[in-house]
């Protein structure tokens, strides 16, 4: 449908029709059983002629079901425009991939561009249009819950996993593509930086920080072209993102060309109300439609006072008209006015949901996203050891992480179920609770470690322990499990701990473990990938894309901070630095951090010139060498530092990365391009520019090691 037809459409719409399709409404005002609906409507104080032309719905599934709605719904629409169907595909529909700080850990932006492609093929075949990913919230502090659902700490790194979730949701033609879903990136803006963890909560930063570290990864994403941006739920500048007209029309709009679809975070207008900045629903109503919020989720203040409000002539109808206008053209962009159905296939649903390939792709991702922390010679694992899995992990099926919305615990592969085929690797058959194992399930692991060459003891979080409304001040595993280590441990020295979580923990209560390997939530093919790890059948490539501290009271520890004027560094036994005097400053695992079965080597370093301009860039180039007799993957990082900025600058920012795959003895040279652009930081003024002078570039296979040379900027 052309523009011009979209407009005629609007003008054929009466106010009421233009107000309902602001309004989505949960799948439960759909349903063919009344009392499903009666409870909703009531709460909603919805007409039945409200929910026959609002214009999105969310939580629908199923290829038959999406069909039933749609075609109700275009008959009751006077005008048969056709309803949007979305919800919460985070990594994965029903075949479910690691959670997204496991994907970040993948440092492969192909791998997660296949994720969400399988992922849009899977809900797009049950009827869905749209999905709320991706969400690039940069996180800083593994206390709030929702960690899980961003890829990291870097605003490199999480713009270019942005990118990819987009392409791979989307496609190339989202139009004619009936396989692909409209991508929303979220949540605008910086939810992730809630004061002390705490989901919901307060964010306080400078225009200045929130453009350079924030901003990047919701602008990615709308350069890869997603169509619709979520509202966060906290403040910017003291104002609630959901009514910040700034936020939404001078930053979104205006500086970050988005032109897409804007929808409000459950609740969220409403929630200007508690926030303080709106008396009641009318006022709320007003400020949100405002700043440009396009569609209202499951509050009704647009349904009940924007008719008041344009007649009180407080606000102006054209606001509502370019409202309605966006929400056309995005179902007009996912070609659902000549095919209302689009992508809803009972039989195509049937072949595709957890199909086999599906599967296989999301054991190789997992495979790439686990982290081996640390390796005291005790993997991988020999076929000719006696090696006993014990612990709360061991045999769950609590693998697949919050927003796992269709997944299925009982699809998924434990560890124990991976190993049930091996003679070498002997299992407990008690029942292991999470919090209060049992006397005899512990028992019955002592039993089995002592006689064992190694000792897998399989620990982490129970799904409901992060995600959203998730936020913890303690970061440590449940004590019960901390204490079941011990007495592991003080029968077998030889343990391994494999970590199924959601965020980085505090760890230093595992210093005994002689191997570490975080595998996150990894989804569906969670206990074949985690074998495999173990096992050397793949060799460990993720790296860590979020810190992790040495004790939740350092907390929010990263590597690209900035320097103070008392550097620890530069007299570490003096009281007056920048300094604990119990803990170290450094996160105990860092950003970047990973290890291999292979070894790794850098050297010689060299930059085809020790200065560069704006107009002409220089190259940096690096030998890595693997030295082992194990085929491996390493990561090679750049890192560069301006060393005097008009303000302060990190001590290093994250500005490229490869994979690169090494032989046993084979050598790479790997090239870095440094241009102009790569040096920019946002001044005072909030205009991102570069400045003449010194820089150091490091290059190394994470953010605490590597091989550093200098050049300059001349202008």
């Amino acid at each position: 449908m052309e523009k011009t037809q979209l407009q005629d459409l609007l003008g054929q719409m009466t106010q009421a029709e233009k107000i309902d399709q602001l309004q989505q409404l949960m799948a439960a005002f759909y349903s063919e059983k009344a009392e499903e609906k009666t409870g909703p409507m009531g709460d909603l104080d919805l007409t039945e002629e409200n929910i026959k032309n609002a214009g999105s719905t969310l939580g629908i599934s199923g290829a038959k079901e999406a069909i039933r709605v749609q075609k109700s719904y275009m008959e009751n629409n006077r005008l048969h425009i056709p309803t949007l169907l979305m919800a919460d595909i985070i990594h994965g529909f029903r075949t479910i991939f690691p959670i997204p700080l496991g994907l970040g850990a993948t440092w492969d932006v192909a791998a997660a561009e296949k994720m969400a492609e399988i992922s849009a093929k899977e809900a797009a075949v049950s009827g869905l249009h749209v999905t709320f990913s991706p969400m690039v919230d940069l996180v800083r502090d593994p206390r709030w819950g929702r960690v899980m659902e961003s890829t990291g700490e870097d605003p490199f790194l999480n713009s270019r996993f942005a990118e990819a979730f987009v392409k791979g949701y989307q496609g190339e033609d989202l139009t004619h593509d009936f396989m692909r879903v409209a991508a929303c990136v979220k949540h605008f803006a910086a939810y992730g930086a809630a004061i002390a963890g705490r989901d919901y909560n307060t964010v306080n930063m400078s225009e200045r920080q929130l453009r350079e570290s924030y901003l990047p990864g919701y602008h990615a994403a709308i350069q890869a072209g997603a169509k619709l941006v979520m509202t966060s739920f906290n403040t910017v500048d003291g104002i609630p993102a959901t009514g910040n007209k700034w936020l939404f029309r001078d930053v979104l709009r205006d500086d970050l060309g988005f032109e897409g679809t804007v929808i409000s975070d459950w609740g969220a207008i409403s929630e200007m109300i508690p926030h303080g900045v709106a008396a009641n629903e009318k006022e709320a109503a007003e400020l949100a439609i405002k700043a440009g919020v396009d569609i209202e989720m499951m509050t009704s203040t647009y349904s009940h006072y924007l008719a008041e409000l344009i007649a009180e002539g407080r606000i102006d109808a054209g606001l509502v008209d370019e409202a309605v206008l966006r929400i056309l053209e995005l179902k007009n962009d996912l070609g659902l006015f000549e095919n209302p159905y689009r992508g809803a296939d009972e039989t195509a649903e049937a072949a595709l949901i957890l199909c086999e390939d599906h599967r296989q792709a999301a054991r190789e991702i997992a495979e790439k996203a686990i982290v081996l922390l640390k390796n005291e010679a005790v993997l991988p694992l020999k076929a000719t050891e006696k090696v006993a899995l014990v612990g709360p992990a061991a045999a769950s099926n609590d693998v697949l992480g919050a927003w796992s919305w269709q997944g299925q615990k009982a699809e998924a592969i434990s560890l124990a179920q991976a190993f049930a085929k091996d003679q070498s690797v002997v299992s407990g058959t008690e029942t292991f609770d999470y919090f209060t194992p049992s006397e005899a399930a512990v028992a019955e692991a002592l039993t089995l470690a002592k006689t064992a060459d190694k000792v897998i003891v399989a620990l982490g979080e129970a799904d409901w322990m992060s995600g959203e409304a998730a936020s913890r001040t303690d970061i440590r595993l449940p004590q019960a499990q901390l204490d079941f280590f011990k007495k592991i441990l003080a029968v077998n020295e030889n343990v391994i701990v494999t970590l199924y979580n959601g965020r980085p923990l505090d760890l230093r209560e595992l210093d005994g473990a002689k191997a570490i390997v975080e595998a996150w939530f990894p989804g569906t093919e969670a206990g074949h990938a985690l074998k495999n790890i173990l096992t050397g059948a793949v060799n460990p490539s993720g790296r860590l894309s979020m810190s992790f501290p040495e004790s939740v009271g350092q907390v929010p520890v990263y590597y690209n901070t900035d320097n103070t004027g008392r550097p620890y560094e530069s007299a570490p036994d003096e009281k007056y630095v920048s300094k604990y005097l119990d803990c170290s400053n450094y996160a105990k695992y860092p950003f970047g951090f990973g290890l291999s079965y292979s070894n790794f080597n850098y050297s010689q370093l060299t930059l085809s010139s020790d200065t560069m301009t704006a107009s002409e860039s220089l190259v940096a180039s690096v030998t890595v060498t693997n030295d082992s007799a194990v085929a491996g993957v390493e990561t090679v990082q750049l890192y560069l530092r301006d060393l005097v900025g008009e303000v302060v600058r990190p001590l290093k920012e994250l500005k490229g990365f490869q994979k690169v795959s090494l032989a046993a003895g084979e050598s790479k040279t790997v090239r870095f391009t440094i241009t102009e652009d790569l040096l920019r930081y946002v001044h005072p003024n909030q205009i991102a520019s570069s400045d003449a002078g010194s820089f150091t570039l490091t290059i190394g296979g994470s953010s605490v090691s590597g091989l550093s040379s200098d050049f300059q900027l001349i202008k």
